[in-house]
């Protein structure tokens, strides 16, 4: 997949964030106020992935992702991170307060992304008045 259609993904996965964001927001807080986890991840995905419960699916809520809730600790156990590299994420990890980690998975390539839950309109430009 090239840089180009990669972007095209990631953008569209920013727009509908705006549908998403509340949903995961306090999905994110359920899973640290109950101890199962100080690092939520989200998985974003057009197919089906094995990682975490689904808590939007495309089909439902007339979307192109389908976003499944997962932690730290399942990637580790599964081998998604390794042992070796779990300082390093947590090190990389932002604030769950006011970012989402996302691993976006299309086809055969997959990214970890920060988003921030304050998601500007994608068709707004900030620079008109």
């Amino acid at each position: 997949m090239q840089e180009k259609e990669w972007e095209m993904f990631v953008q569209h996965l920013r727009a509908e964030m705006i549908l998403f964001k509340d949903a995961i927001k306090e999905t994110s807080v359920d899973i640290r106020k109950e101890g199962f986890s100080d690092f939520p991840i989200f998985v974003a995905h057009i197919d089906e992935v094995n990682i975490g419960e689904v808590i939007i699916d495309k089909n439902d809520a007339s979307t192109t992702y389908s976003i499944s809730a997962s932690t730290l600790e399942e990637f580790t156990e599964l081998g998604l991170i390794e042992e070796k590299m779990v300082e390093e994420f947590k090190f990389q990890y932002s604030d769950p307060d006011d970012y989402v980690c996302i691993l976006l998975v299309v086809g055969e390539k997959a990214s970890f992304i920060f988003m921030p839950y304050i998601v500007q309109n994608p068709n707004i430009n900030p620079n008109l008045n």
